[in-house]
């Protein structure tokens, strides 16, 4: 029967990567996933960033369950009032900058950053846009055109104009930003190719370059967002506030929902000239929109995100070993460099065997990913490490 389910899998199920590890998943909770042969493993990934609260968690099980006693998918996103989106645009607008007021509710982070461009090239009347190098906000076609990397690109093409690169912490690429600039789309931690943080003050010296140019500056906060960071944005983190803001992945709690955010102003562009400027059926479905607003009050509410920063140097502590050339990120966004691709992949394949679920990256072969729920116990954390550990010892 394992074998059926693994051909049909492979069949019938389109593939992106010729050698999945083809993990057959019973159930999961908590920090654990456990497979048809009811074995446990341990996940240091939690969905790419996507399960903040961990699996099954009963805040966001719940707030689902009483939403479909309700109703779930009524009309087109923006004609009818529904409680769990406006709740939720409310609890966000509360906890950010008065110019990220109002928020449009989006089926996906790639989505998020579509609906954020079209945003830009309207309130500018400017149609450049600006990404960094090795960055990545998505597949589609807008998402992909400013997609930071060849390779991924070059059998899509021809992709949109006027799309153009600065290079992530490196000031004098920031020239590129000029007054032909509608957008510059930034990542606050550059993530697929091995989560770069920002140094120098380069978040800072970008808005200030946006501000002299009239470029808006988007913040791709899909990784980001709902505390991976410790704050509940990564702006926060780094105290640089953008005009529009995307988010996705973690604001969901595990459910499918992305949004970008703007000043109310801003957002009305959409409205008029023309009408239905951006649309969208099942973006802000009333059930995603019950978890994520579920997953931010219980942020907003308990102690999680204060031990975010513990949880943090608890990972840093216990990977201490002298084949990990580097740990790089921040709160549980954080990547362990290792000294060739080979040993990155060892690591990530034994690791599986020993229960312990990692993934890699994009942009870079010699790093591995760690992104665990952020509800993740610090005896789950050790003992993780200490399986990384154990292969590295092998």
């Amino acid at each position: 029967m394992k074998k059926i389910a693994k051909d049909i899998f492979k069949k019938h199920q389109a593939q992106t990567f010729p050698f999945p590890s083809c993990l057959e998943v019973e159930s999961a909770k908590g920090s654990y996933i456990t497979d048809v042969n009811d074995k446990d493993y341990l996940d240091f990934v939690a969905g790419a960033s996507s399960c903040t609260l961990g699996h099954s968690n009963p805040i966001i099980i719940n707030a689902v369950k009483q939403q479909l006693d309700k109703y779930t998918h009524v009309m087109v996103y923006g004609e009818y009032v529904q409680s769990p989106q406006y709740k939720l645009a409310q609890l966000l607008a509360k906890n950010l900058p008065e110019n990220l007021s109002t928020t449009y509710f989006t089926n996906s982070g790639a989505e998020a950053i579509e609906g954020a461009m079209k945003l830009a090239k309207r309130a500018t009347g400017r149609s450049e846009v600006i990404s960094c190098k090795d960055s990545y906000h998505g597949s589609t076609q807008g998402a992909l055109s400013i997609m930071g990397n060849e390779e991924h690109k070059a059998k899509y093409r021809p992709l949109l104009p006027n799309c153009n690169q600065i290079i992530y912490n490196d000031d004098s690429s920031l020239k590129n930003i000029t007054k032909q600039t509608a957008a510059a789309v930034i990542e606050p931690i550059q993530g697929a190719t091995g989560f770069i943080t920002p140094t120098n003050n380069f978040l800072q010296k970008v808005r200030e370059k946006c501000i002299a140019t009239g470029t808006l500056l988007i913040f791709d906060e899909i990784q980001t967002c709902y505390g991976r960071l410790g704050t509940l944005f990564g702006f926060q983190t780094y105290n640089v506030i953008p005009d529009i803001l995307c988010i996705a992945k973690g604001m969901g709690g595990s459910m499918p929902i992305g949004a970008f955010i703007s000043s109310w102003k801003m957002m009305n562009l959409l409205t008029f000239e023309p009408k239905l400027g951006h649309i969208t059926t099942f973006g802000g479905h009333p059930i995603n929109c019950a978890a994520s607003l579920a997953t931010l009050e219980h942020l907003l509410t308990s102690t999680i995100m204060s031990e975010i920063d513990k949880k943090e140097q608890l990972f840093r502590i216990h990977l201490q070993h002298s084949k990990i050339k580097e740990i790089r990120g921040k709160g549980l966004m954080l990547a362990i460099e290792f000294s060739s691709e080979e040993l990155a992949k060892k690591v990530v394949e034994q690791s599986l065997e020993n229960r312990l679920i990692l993934f890699y990256f994009l942009f870079t072969k010699t790093a591995i990913r760690i992104t665990p729920p952020l509800t993740i116990s610090e005896d789950e954390i050790i003992k993780g490490c200490n399986i990384i550990k154990g292969i590295l010892e092998q």
